[in-house]
């Protein structure tokens, strides 16, 4: 077919690096309120939650789901969606958008084509950049799905950006790479 072919230059880091962080934001929307879910039943039993009678269980990932839309509104799914997407930006954008990249860095000169081991390598380095990176917008994104399950409801962050700074004033900056 004309016009249809692949193009024949390979896209620039640039343009791999903004598609890989809008592919990630694009799966993220899809999936944010499973992750929400996922984070509600992982602090169910935390101690700063106390367990009253009429405290809020959650059962299965559905079941959680349905008791946050029914207690909190559906918004609820998607409380923290903003360091959600922040994190999906850097995190992808680094870990798939520039792999090829530092795979060529791990390439021996002249190679007909890349090994194993190179791409293993450039793999675990995109990879923990990428982690080390994106840690702070994890950090903050769990705490907005979090935020929630407190039984006097009150929310510690007016929004995203003073989360980041609530917890750089109160933990210090490595508050922000905890976990």
């Amino acid at each position: 077919m004309v016009g249809l072919k692949p193009p024949e230059v390979p896209p620039t880091a640039g343009i791999r690096f903004v598609s890989a962080g809008l592919a990630g934001c694009i799966a993220d929307l899809c999936t944010f309120p499973l992750d929400t879910a996922k984070v509600r039943l992982q602090i169910q039993g935390e101690v700063r939650i106390p367990r009253t009678i009429g405290a809020v269980r959650y059962r299965g990932v559905f079941g959680t789901l349905s008791t946050m839309v029914r207690m909190e509104g559906a918004r609820s799914l998607y409380s923290g969606l903003a360091a959600g997407l922040q994190r999906q930006m850097s995190f992808a954008s680094i870990r798939i958008g520039l792999y090829d990249s530092v795979k060529q860095l791990y390439t021996p000169k002249g190679a007909e084509s890349t090994g194993l081991a190179p791409r293993v390598l450039a793999g675990c380095t995109t990879g923990a950049v990428a982690v080390a990176c994106a840690q702070p917008t994890d950090v903050v994104k769990v705490r907005f799905q979090a935020n929630g399950a407190l039984l006097d409801g009150a929310r510690r962050y007016s929004g995203t950006v003073d989360a980041y700074r609530t917890i750089a004033r109160e933990e210090g900056v490595r508050g922000l790479w905890r976990g």
